[in-house]
């Protein structure tokens, strides 16, 4: 897991000899699940999950939510287990913006407390900066709330990725000999708690609001910007205010709608999933 453009996708065709489709710069190209080729780690069989970024750009967070956990709840009930979680991070990003936090934030709540243990972070892209910045960074990363501390305090890792698949392999076996373990988010849903009322959805929901409200806000400095052109006779402002408040109304109903069919619209991808995977409980 991930935001867009971490390299997700390429540690995983890197660590399993995958070909999965992978995006260009910021771009999202995993737009559902997938899954790398068997292969082998530490004498054990070992498949890759490769999940879309909650800041993706093709979809929208309520989409993703409903994607990674429909197909964890499918696994789950088919008897495939999780030994661990791999969260991905650019060691090059200078500052960690509001969307990368948010999908941390995000991660935290799928994943639960009691799942940290069996967490890494993996720090990559080293070759895109000096190795005193790279540590620097990583320190800052490790020992601040906002970011992994509250993973690391419990038991969770922070390893580093060299673009290699030694170093790959280094990173999964130390996973590989860990207890399965159940995500939050598989345990609520499989107990039969409405997605709606998943500690992640609770997240998302409060995202959603803050988000609502910024455009709210912005569309009523919008319309006392037009009111002073239309006083001005500046047609040229007009236009351009016009078009900004068109877009910013689209997005105030964009994140007012987002959760209205979370509900149906997951137990539809639940039931695609199973049947793709011919999912029997056991």
């Amino acid at each position: 897991m991930g935001s867009t453009g971490s390299g997700k996708t390429t540690f995983i065709n890197l660590a399993s000899g995958s070909e999965l489709r992978v995006g260009s710069g910021l771009e999202s190209c995993t737009n559902e699940v997938q899954t790398s080729i068997p292969f082998k780690v530490g004498g054990k069989q070992v498949v890759l999950l490769d999940t879309p970024g909650f800041d993706d750009t093709s979809m929208t967070d309520t989409d993703v939510l409903r994607i990674i956990s429909a197909y964890l709840v499918a696994m789950n009930k088919q008897g495939a287990r999780l030994v661990g979680v791999i969260y991905m991070q650019r060691i090059s990003d200078l500052k960690i913006g509001g969307s990368a936090r948010r999908d941390l934030r995000m991660f935290q709540e799928l994943c639960g407390e009691e799942a940290y243990e069996n967490v890494i972070v993996v720090t990559n892209m080293w070759g895109t900066v000096s190795q005193e910045d790279g540590i620097a960074r990583e320190q800052e990363l490790a020992s601040k709330d906002i970011f992994y501390k509250p993973i690391l305090e419990r038991k969770g890792r922070m390893m580093p990725h060299y673009n290699t698949q030694k170093s790959a392999h280094c990173i999964l076996e130390e996973l590989v000999p860990k207890e399965p373990i159940v995500l939050r988010i598989q345990r609520e849903l499989a107990e039969g708690v409405d997605i709606t009322q998943t500690a992640a959805f609770r997240q998302l929901d409060r995202e959603l609001s803050e988000m609502a409200a910024k455009h709210q806000k912005d569309l009523e400095k919008l319309k006392d910007e037009m009111f002073q052109a239309e006083q001005e006779m500046d047609e040229e402002t007009q236009r351009e205010l016009a078009e900004e408040k068109q877009k910013v109304e689209d997005d105030l109903l964009k994140a007012q709608t987002q959760a209205s069919r979370l509900a149906s619209d997951y137990q539809a991808e639940l039931r695609r999933i199973e049947e793709k995977l011919h999912v029997r409980e056991v």
